[in-house]
């Protein structure tokens, strides 16, 4: 089964958004992506849609923007 991925940057209102969706669905099924940690994933999260953080990728591919809490030129810094 492909997972749903959730793409963060560890602000408050990510982390309060990434324990909601933990809490929501089963853990197993959700990749969790930190951008602020791991930059080399910013480019993936572009494909894929994201525009802004917290935003949820499901495994059809939609996107789900969540609460805002930075955008992508944000987190490229």
């Amino acid at each position: 089964m492909k997972k749903s991925v959730f793409y963060h940057a560890g602000c408050p209102v990510c982390i309060s958004a990434e324990h909601e969706i933990l809490g929501l669905m089963d853990p197993s099924s959700v990749e969790i992506v930190h951008l602020g940690e791991d930059k080399s994933k910013i480019q993936q999260a572009e494909n894929a849609g994201v525009k802004s953080v917290p935003a949820l990728v499901t495994p059809t591919g939609n996107v789900l923007h969540i609460n805002y809490g930075a955008s992508m030129a944000d987190v490229k810094g």
